[in-house]
């Protein structure tokens, strides 16, 4: 995503930061739900299966949602 962003033609501007900062924190929370459904809360057997495939979907989820919310937030989600 920051190298679609930063390789536009016009310079760097200021509401490239909204989704240079919010769409990494959307993802670094979904890695940490992923960590701690797969590796903390269900460790082993068939609920660490259930819980990884949740976490990954979650993960996913959370990610285009915070893709939506910084470009929803610049104008820029059309």
């Amino acid at each position: 995503m920051a190298i679609i962003i930063l390789t536009k033609e016009d310079v760097f501007e200021t509401w490239m930061i909204f989704p240079l900062t919010i769409i990494p924190a959307g993802g670094a929370f979904g890695g940490l739900f992923f960590y701690l459904m797969g590796f903390q809360w269900f460790p082993e057997g068939n609920r660490k299966l259930i819980a990884v495939i949740f976490s990954t979907l979650f993960y996913f989820v959370i990610l285009w949602i915070s893709s939506v919310l910084a470009f929803s937030i610049t104008g820029h989600w059309d």
